[in-house]
């Protein structure tokens, strides 16, 4: 179920960042300093990322993890034009290949999230449908990589749909309808 839930939502935000205008390409994403050149980027990496990939970036990131995604994702941008990017997301979208380490569900958790990403600091609603995303969520709250646990080791966890908790979760602020700009939602970047 999560491989038809992963490659719906690949080619979902595809077809979000294809519908983009030439400005909104270049504008930010809800992760600090991402355009959506760089989170069209950091999408494409999932399936194409190796364990020799992993092992020289983070040594070359001095062991910081999302330094090292930072820094991979700004030279894939920079490589490749957006149409390029956003075939390389749909070509990919029905894989199963996952980064080193990343459970099944990551690559789900990246798109689901990353999809809102893209789509709040525009004004643009794309849903996240209920299932994948209480799975997804499931996953986040066991798993250390995301830092759910701790998030809400002091507050617990609030009482909301499980697509707005997915967003908390993983270190968003929810935003109130029409206030998706940067600095109200997130401010970091996975």
């Amino acid at each position: 179920m999560i491989m038809k839930w992963l490659e719906a939502e690949r080619l979902g935000v595809a077809d979000l960042l294809e519908d983009l205008t030439d400005d909104e390409w270049r504008r930010d994403t809800l992760c600090a300093g991402w355009t959506m050149q760089t989170m069209a980027a950091h999408l494409t990496t999932s399936t194409r990322t190796g364990w020799r990939d992993v092992l020289t970036g983070v040594v070359k990131a001095r062991f910081d993890w999302e330094r090292m995604e930072d820094e991979k994702a700004r030279a894939i941008a920079a490589r490749f034009t957006r149409s390029e990017l956003i075939a390389q997301i749909r070509e990919t979208a029905a894989s199963p290949k996952r980064a080193p380490m990343a459970a099944p569900i990551d690559p789900l958790v990246d798109f689901l999230v990353h999809g809102q990403d893209i789509a709040r600091p525009l004004g643009r609603v794309r849903e996240i449908p209920l299932e994948p995303a209480q799975a997804a969520l499931e996953h986040v709250l066991k798993s250390p990589f995301w830092g759910a646990r701790k998030r809400f080791r002091e507050s617990g966890i609030p009482d909301l749909p499980a697509p707005d908790l997915l967003m908390i979760a993983t270190g968003r602020k929810l935003s109130t309808p029409g206030d998706n700009t940067v600095g109200n939602s997130n401010t970091r970047s996975i």
